[in-house]
């Protein structure tokens, strides 16, 4: 028998892996997230840090595709 809190964990926990987070963050995020609103800038920070992480992956990924195109671009040119 869960109760709305138990979803509401489980729910955070699904998120904090959809985003990336490891197990080990996901429990310290989850501890924190216990301890209430005093832990709330350490939580934020985390998630700052993931964003700033997930947004270097996506420029590296969008550099790949430039220089995949150009590989393509160059192929199409000899033909």
């Amino acid at each position: 028998q869960y109760d709305d809190q138990d979803i509401e964990r489980l729910s955070t926990i699904m998120t904090l892996h959809d985003i990336g987070f490891s197990k080990e963050e996901i429990g310290r995020y989850m501890r924190l997230l216990l301890q209430g609103s005093a832990t709330e800038a350490e939580r934020m920070e985390m998630l700052d840090k993931q964003r700033s992480n997930t947004l270097e992956e996506i420029h590296f990924r969008e550099k790949q595709l430039e220089r995949m195109d150009y590989l393509r671009y160059e192929m199409g040119n000899k033909a």
